[in-house]
């Protein structure tokens, strides 16, 4: 079973588009109330490095919390995975990650996160967002782009 869930997914330089809604923003003046509709943020185009590790460990490329995040229950199929993604630190709680692929080159998901965030001396305020995704492989090479575990914190 793990030959077929890695079979196809490529290392290399990956672009992928996202949008994030947010249910519940830690921003003041944002947050939604009962019956409010969600905002959604303008979709945002990054590269990221996939590597044959990700590939072997999660299937794919993983969300960015500057490490203060973790996956666990990672289940990974011929077709995606799914995870749950903890949080501790400056974002602290839970979200669900799922991600599909249509083929080689493609691929779908979406994370929710339901928690608090840290907004220095504003302290803790509650969060929750769904982030929406999709990904197109690009090359082999990444390039000058670093995968994620080798980019230092900011």
């Amino acid at each position: 079973m793990l030959a077929a869930a890695q079979a196809g997914r490529k290392p290399g330089l990956w672009e992928v588009t996202s949008k994030t809604t947010w249910q519940q923003s830690p921003l003041g003046g944002v947050t939604q109330g009962p019956g409010d509709t969600p905002q959604t943020a303008a979709p945002q185009t990054t590269v990221v490095c996939l590597t044959q590790d990700m590939i072997d460990k999660y299937g794919g490329p993983i969300p960015q919390a500057h490490n203060e995040c973790q996956l666990s229950n990672v289940n990974r199929t011929a077709k995606g995975m799914t995870a749950d993604w903890i949080c501790n630190g400056r974002l602290n709680g839970k979200g669900a990650i799922q991600s599909s692929w249509t083929d080689d080159n493609h691929s779908s998901g979406k994370v929710h996160f339901a928690g608090t965030m840290q907004m220095g001396q504003a302290g803790s305020r509650p969060v929750e967002w769904t982030n929406q995704f999709t990904s197109t492989f690009k090359k082999p090479n990444c390039g000058n782009v670093k995968p994620e575990g080798e980019n230092p914190a900011p």
